[in-house]
C-alpha cells in the first residue's frame, strides 16, 4: 500500500514530468505567434506580448493539470506559511521563465524580419527585466 509521502511524491515527480514535456511545445507555440504577428506586421512590442501570452497559458493549464494529481495536503508540514507540497510543485518552475526567456531573446537576435525592430530585435536588458517582472506577476 503506497503512503500518503509516496502518493504526493509521485504526483510531484508527474508535474515535473509534465513541465518538462511542455517546454519544447511552449517554444514552438512562441514561434508560431512570433510568425503571426509578423505576417500582421505586428512586430511593436511582440516579444512582451507573446511572452505573456505563452506563459500565461502555460500557467494556467499547468495548474489545471496540477488539480488531477492525488495530493494529500494533510500529510504535508507547513512552512512559513505554505505547504511543503506547494514549494515542491513551485521549484518544478526553477529556471523555467530563465530558459524560455533565453530561447526567446535568441529567437528574436536571429530573426531578419525583425532586424529594422531594435527593441525587438535585440532586447536590452531593461525591456528583458520588465517583462521579467510582468511575469513574476503571473
Amino acid at each position: 500500500m503506497m503512503t500518503n509521502e509516496q502518493s504526493n511524491a509521485d504526483s510531484i515527480a508527474q508535474f515535473c514530468r509534465y513541465i518538462a514535456e511542455r517546454k519544447p511545445v511552449l517554444k514552438k507555440q512562441y514561434e508560431q505567434f512570433l510568425a503571426q504577428d509578423l505576417s500582421r506586421q505586428q512586430w511593436d512590442g511582440c516579444f512582451q506580448r507573446d511572452v505573456m501570452i505563452i506563459l500565461e497559458l502555460a500557467y494556467d493549464e499547468a495548474l489545471a493539470f496540477l488539480k488531477t494529481l492525488p495530493f494529500d495536503s494533510a500529510a504535508s508540514p507547513v512552512n512559513q506559511g505554505l505547504l511543503d507540497l506547494t514549494k515542491q510543485a513551485l521549484n518544478t518552475f526553477d529556471g523555467f521563465v530563465d530558459d524560455f526567456l533565453l530561447f526567446v531573446v535568441d529567437k528574436h537576435r536571429t530573426s531578419c524580419a525583425l532586424s529594422n525592430f531594435h527593441d525587438e530585435h535585440k532586447p536590452d536588458k531593461t525591456y528583458v527585466n520588465k517583462v521579467m517582472r510582468e511575469i513574476a506577476g503571473l
